[in-house]
């Protein structure tokens, strides 16, 4: 059997682009090592070295004493939290919060992403644009400042409806409130991967679905779909990895005395535990606690994703 000229002549290509590669990095090894290196020790430093702090969540932590001279009492503060009372309330307001923002705010950017991509005109498309990654530059604090002033009781929510509620006290309100405003600050921005995306689409294909009569639903499913499918999946994994990492500033910065009900959550407990009530390892145990069941759920959803994806995922 004669082997193919093209294939033989491919083969022969690569091989000498990679002898090439190699030699050429032989010969100039000491650039390499002066542009990784910093990247490198940043890594190791601020990724790394701060791992062995995990040690404060099983000993009664005393900053004078340090980590190796405080008292070892294992898994006592991760005892003392799962018995907490108030624990099944922590976590399960983090994982509503997390989980109706996961189903509300992870399609957001996908629709605005095929919305965008419908629009032909370039500066049209620039100018919404411009409207849509706005909001992404407005730090949590002041966004949260706005939707106080919004939501009071003279606000100007209530002087639409003609109503005097305080939002902002109301428990029931809160998961609304956070989900809603976070989807108008980062739903534009997150777009820009799936309009980039969007670009992969094979405009040609676009015009014979086009011709052939499909609709805009049949066009997105046969020609924009696959092209960013994979970029979906991926983005879906990481976002469920992170299902427990809710922002702390924001929950924070939106929470009073009268719906803490609804907003008192596991990295806000962590918060007031460590650093405003001094308990170090217990709060480190929760946080923790926390990082482990972001680890599971990110290694159960990207397994589940490869059964489903034909062996595709992170």
């Amino acid at each position: 059997m004669k082997n193919n000229p093209d294939s033989v002549a491919a083969g022969s290509s690569g091989n000498s682009k990679m002898h090439n590669a190699l030699v050429y990095f032989r010969q100039h090894w000491q650039l390499y090592v002066i542009f990784m290196l910093p990247a490198f020790l940043l890594t190791i430093i601020f990724r790394y070295i701060p791992m062995g702090g995990i040690a404060i969540a099983f000993t009664e932590y005393n900053p004078i004493r340090g980590i190796l001279g405080s008292e070892w009492v294992g898994f006592e503060h991760f005892q003392r939290f799962l018995s907490s009372p108030d624990f099944l309330r922590y976590l399960v307001n983090t994982l509503k919060l997390s989980v109706f923002g996961l189903l509300w705010g992870f399609p957001a950017p996908i629709l605005l992403a095929f919305l965008l991509n419908r629009i032909m005109s370039a500066k049209t498309k620039q100018k919404i644009q411009l409207v849509l990654y706005m909001p992404n530059f407005i730090s949590v604090i002041v966004l949260c400042g706005i939707v106080r002033i919004l939501l009071a009781p003279t606000g100007m929510l209530n002087m639409l409806l003609g109503t005097s509620y305080n939002f902002m006290t109301m428990p029931s309100a809160f998961r609304t409130i956070y989900i809603a405003s976070g989807i108008w600050q980062g739903a534009g921005w997150a777009s820009i991967i799936y309009t980039a995306a969007l670009s992969n689409a094979s405009k040609e294909l676009k015009e014979a679905a086009v011709i052939d009569g499909a609709n805009i639903i049949q066009q997105i499913q046969a020609v924009e779909w696959p092209a960013i499918k994979d970029t979906v999946l991926i983005q879906f994994i990481m976002s469920v990895g992170n299902i427990m990492s809710v922002g702390f500033e924001k929950a924070y910065a939106l929470q009073t005395d009268l719906n803490l009900n609804a907003s008192e959550i596991i990295s806000t407990y962590v918060y007031k535990k460590g650093l405003l009530d001094g308990d170090y390892g217990f709060s480190t145990a929760v946080g923790l606690f926390n990082t482990v069941i972001n680890v599971i759920l990110l290694v159960t959803m990207n397994t589940l994703v490869k059964k489903m994806n034909d062996g595709k995922g992170i």
